[in-house]
């Protein structure tokens, strides 16, 4: 089947399988190997990527499914790295095996797109359903405030997650991790 599809702005035409998710649609027909593939079921987040702005799991997404579609990957974000969340990722020493954080970073940035000052509980909404196994996710939290250049969180005690924040933090599957 052909397929269409804008990707990082620009247009691809691919012969595939109807039924081939799009997470392999782009790393082994685009060589895009940035998005990770993590459980294959949509639970852990490692494959989001934007579709037409929304976030959504490329593992379970058929290549049917993305005709005419704009896909952007954790490559689309900025050609040099330069982007908000990349530069505060690097600066806070976000990931540690890194195998999450093109999909943690994804939905950070659509959460940015939709809420330029998130709370806390803004990205422990946005971020759930990302799972890390390394348990970044009070540096996740951090990097996304500092991106936003809102190290403060008005409804969270008045202070950021990297500056000692008293609220709480939940894993991808809304339990509270510990500090």
């Amino acid at each position: 089947m052909m397929v269409t599809l804008t990707v990082n702005g620009t247009s691809h035409t691919v012969d595939v399988a109807p039924d081939m998710p799009l997470l392999w649609v782009l790393r082994d027909i685009l060589d895009l190997k940035g998005t990770k593939f993590g459980c294959g079921v949509a639970q852990c987040g490692a494959c989001t990527v934007h579709l037409n702005g929304s976030v959504t799991r490329s593992c379970v997404l058929p290549a049917s499914a993305v005709e005419g579609a704009e896909v952007r990957t954790v490559e689309g974000l900025s050609p040099d790295a330069s982007h908000a969340l990349q530069r505060a990722w690097e600066e806070l020493d976000v990931p540690q095996c890194g195998y999450c954080q093109a999909g943690q970073l994804m939905s950070a940035a659509a959460l940015l797109e939709r809420t330029p000052r998130p709370t806390d509980a803004d990205i422990d909404a946005a971020m759930n359903g990302n799972l890390c196994r390394c348990a970044t996710y009070l540096r996740i939290r951090a990097a996304i405030h500092q991106a936003a250049g809102s190290a403060a969180d008005p409804a969270g005690g008045g202070r950021g997650a990297g500056a000692g924040a008293a609220s709480s933090l939940t894993n991808g599957r809304g339990e509270e991790v510990a500090r």
